[in-house]
């Protein structure tokens, strides 16, 4: 039986890997997506079960490509988990609420999804 399939973006390294050796944990393969501009095509392409995306620096871009993925019918239905680091409150709350008005199904912090994947990963997998 094939793994299920997470793509991720992330910006900072440390917690892109510690991100990604804990979906191995969890027996997810992932992939990774360095370049935004290819995000949409490659979760059409590949059919994640889940998108993880770091709010950073990038956050417009993300959004951007948030918005994109409610948008096109081949996957709309996919959860997307998005988290920030920022360290500055302001920073991540302006994140969290782009992040929200944009469609992803969940926001925390970078933190909650190191500590807590497990719990983010099923309560953004909840069907309603």
């Amino acid at each position: 039986m094939t793994k299920a399939l997470a793509l991720i973006f992330y910006e900072n390294l440390l917690t892109g890997n510690q991100l990604l050796n804990r979906m191995s944990d969890l027996d997810y393969r992932t992939l990774v997506v360095t370049d935004l501009a290819t995000f949409q095509e490659q979760a059409a392409q590949e059919t994640p079960l889940v998108v993880l995306l770091e709010l950073g620096a990038l956050t417009d871009r993300v959004a951007t490509i948030i918005r994109g993925l409610r948008a096109a019918p081949e996957t709309q239905h996919i959860p997307i988990v998005a988290y920030t680091g920022l360290p500055q409150p302001k920073q991540a709350a302006q994140a969290t609420t782009q992040a929200q008005n944009a469609g992803a199904t969940l926001v925390v912090s970078e933190g909650a999804l190191l500590g807590h994947l497990d719990q983010v990963l099923e309560q953004a997998l909840r069907v309603d």
